[in-house]
């Protein structure tokens, strides 16, 4: 991709010499390992997958939308989303899962965006799985892949969240290819050794992003 943008408008909305960083790759690859340390070192991690939990909310205009869209058994006792129910739903029903996608993909960026915009670290992390599938692709300057081989995919979510194979090769066929993946990112890091490797190139990329953060400062 090789953009090295140092801002972004999304819209309407102008984030302009503000470093944005967007963090994929694909299940099990270790994204929240790597989004953990830039937070060591003092920089604001805004989580994709966090913010569409934040909007589904009791009491926010969307929850209310899903229970008479699906129906009020969807809303728990404690007055929250059943989540894995809803998610039942929708993978069995593409139309279900568009409407609920029409629905709720503009308030997740809005949200996004409003944490963006309130970032005070030199550059900002976005955290999501999603970024190149969705437009959150074009709220970053940069985006960064942390990449594993399939195998190491698939060892390391049948440990994690003790699924079966078949279960996470379902998942990484549903996800983007990739090598397409790859070809869009301007930074990768190869996430296959120990913890220490992982936070060793974290910190190298720390160091690039603070420079090219100044860059932009300087050039305001």
């Amino acid at each position: 991709m090789n953009r090295h943008k140092r801002f972004f408008e999304f819209d309407g909305h102008s984030m302009q010499n503000r470093l944005v960083i967007g963090v994929t790759g694909g299940i099990g690859s270790g994204k929240t390992a790597a989004t953990d340390r830039f937070q060591t070192h003092g920089i604001t991690v805004v989580d994709a997958d966090l913010a569409s939990r934040v909007i589904v909310e009791p009491g926010r205009p969307a929850l209310a939308a899903i229970a008479e869209h699906f129906g009020g058994h969807l809303i728990t006792a404690d007055g929250n989303l059943d989540r894995r129910a809803l998610r039942e739903i929708v993978f069995a029903d593409p139309e279900q899962r568009k409407w609920l996608e029409r629905l709720t993909h503009p308030l997740i960026a809005q949200e996004i965006l409003a944490q963006l915009q309130a970032s005070q670290s030199p550059y900002t992390i976005l955290a999501s799985p999603l970024l190149l599938e969705s437009s959150q692709h074009q709220m970053v300057s940069r985006v960064l892949v942390i990449d594993v081989p399939e195998a190491v995919q698939v060892a390391r979510t049948i440990t994690r969240d003790d699924t079966t194979e078949a279960g996470v090769k379902a998942i990484i066929a549903a996800q983007m290819a990739r090598e397409e993946r790859l070809r869009r990112a301007d930074d990768v890091i190869c996430n296959d050794q120990d913890l220490a490797h992982l936070h060793r190139e974290v910190d190298a990329l720390h160091e690039t992003y603070l420079e090219l953060a100044q860059s932009a400062e300087q050039s305001s």
